[in-house]
């Protein structure tokens, strides 16, 4: 028998290409497609062997961004301590909430005030911590938003919202997101680059899936903890053949992988591994030289300052100069800025480590003519209480010090890619817990994002299982004025 669509002979099918087709398995044999725009459908793409990854026009708007660097704060940075100054909590403080005090993931007491000083920086005049001095100069270019707002007070579920628009089920990230909907500009580095040193954050791969979307989408993550690109990057260099016999080698095994292909129509997973080999192949020729910043001039390095945390956003800058199109960059394992005690202590530190970093990197971003064009966000999943959290057994050691999570209000800042600098956006109440003014959410946030990229959220969808699928889900609403 002959398979009239490839004219290759019917193979039998093995047991789980045969699962893979039948019941629930047929929603992968459906046909991804951007509604209203003009992108051919990746399986479309698969079949003509076109890389997925091959740079698109953004399809609904002019794009104001045309890449995105998200520093995340896992673990819930204070606004109260860091953007969103609060001098009732000093006047107040010791005292019981006025009102009902919102409900949040473990017990607190009464207001706690800051002990961090805030300054007016920029024409803006934007209130600013001295924890971020160094990114405080930038006032003018940063928008910052007071009033952002989530869903409950629990890591995991918050970091799945602001990554993947879903607290619950397994959908495809922001990233994922972006660069299918865009590809990327440099087929020889991964289009989507996620950096956390020390391990994965909380939630671990989650935060940079590709869900339902082809795995080619999938962030690529890195250990940004080696400074070796050996050792920051696994089995990037080949000590045993050339570039040309491993040319020869990779070659022979693709014929043998579209070969097997052929005979099962557009399978995405096995695609996305046929197109893996390839980038890796081709990273060798480019990686390496990214990833050393010893390639930098002195007075660059001095910039950034020492440090993970300098190193890792220094490379997040080299990325996007080297047409990648989304950076996410972690401050590290677990959730580092979930100060439940201690709070002025760690917080100052974790700053330390990032502040003056990222003040270099948006200065750096905008005398290289890149801040423009470029999208930088800074946060974390939610923010913290006003009100200092209650001893518990086995988890703020018994001190009275810190602050619980807080999903009822809290900041984050854009800077460059055609978001509004020097504006500050919507505003907590007197002390901070809830955001009472221009809310925003973390589906709004998205929806904002995904225009300032080229997209309406509301027609940027795949169809899965019988589903138009969206990052915003049948939520969000664009915040205009976030936007120049």
């Amino acid at each position: 028998m002959i398979n009239y669509r490839s004219n290759q002979p019917l193979v039998p099918l093995d047991r789980r290409s045969m699962l893979s087709r039948c019941g629930m398995g047929m929603a992968s044999l459906t046909l991804p497609a951007l509604l209203g725009g003009e992108l051919e459908s990746i399986a479309s793409e698969n079949q003509v062997g076109i890389n997925p990854l091959l740079a698109k026009p953004a399809p609904h708007f002019p794009a104001k961004a045309k890449r995105v660097i998200h520093i995340f704060a896992n673990g819930g940075p204070s606004h109260v301590d860091t953007f969103d100054p609060k001098p009732s909590l000093a006047k107040y403080a010791g005292q019981p909430m006025p009102g009902e005090t919102p409900r949040t993931e473990r017990k607190t007491g009464a207001l706690y005030p800051s002990t961090f000083r805030f300054g007016r920086y920029g024409n803006s005049g934007t209130e600013v911590s001295e924890l971020f001095s160094h990114t405080a100069r930038h006032s003018d270019d940063i928008c910052v938003i007071r009033s952002m707002h989530a869903d409950v007070p629990n890591h995991e579920p918050s970091l799945l919202l602001m990554n993947t628009g879903e607290a619950r089920l397994v959908r495809p990230s922001m990233g994922s997101w972006l660069t299918y909907g865009l590809g990327t500009d440099n087929l020889n580095l991964p289009a989507f680059i996620a950096m956390c040193p020390g391990g994965y954050p909380i939630q671990e791969s989650q935060n940079w899936q590709a869900g339902f979307l082809p795995g080619i989408f999938q962030g690529t993550y890195l250990d940004t903890k080696y400074e070796d690109v050996d050792r920051l990057i696994e089995n990037i260099s080949n000590q045993r053949l050339s570039t040309s016999q491993q040319r020869e080698w990779l070659n022979f095994v693709q014929q043998f992988n579209r070969s097997h292909q052929a005979n099962r129509d557009t399978d995405p997973q096995l695609e996305a591994r046929i197109q893996s080999f390839e980038l890796a192949y081709r990273m060798q020729s480019e990686a390496a030289e990214v990833f050393d910043v010893s390639h930098e001039p002195q007075y660059i390095l001095d910039s950034y300052g020492p440090g993970v945390q300098a190193r890792q956003l220094l490379i997040a800058r080299r990325l996007i100069e080297h047409g990648v199109r989304f950076v996410q960059v972690w401050h590290g394992q677990g959730q580092p800025w979930d100060n439940h005690d201690d709070i002025a202590e760690r917080h100052r530190d974790l700053a330390g480590q990032c502040d003056r970093a990222i003040g270099a990197l948006l200065n750096d971003l905008k005398e290289r003519g890149l801040l423009e064009e470029t999208l930088v966000i800074w946060g974390g999943e939610f923010g913290r209480t006003p009100t200092v959290e209650l001893p518990k057994e086995g988890s703020n050691q018994g001190k009275i010090n810190g602050r619980d999570h807080n999903h009822w209000g809290f900041t984050m800042w854009l800077a460059g890619g055609g978001v509004k600098g020097g504006y500050v956006h919507g505003a907590t109440d007197e002390f901070g817990f809830k955001a009472v003014e221009n809310r925003v959410h973390v589906h709004d946030l998205h929806a904002t994002i995904l225009k300032l990229l080229g997209f309406d959220h509301e027609r940027f969808t795949y169809r899965w299982a019988g589903r138009d699928f969206r990052l915003t889900d049948v939520h969000g609403r664009v915040v205009p004025e976030l936007i120049a």
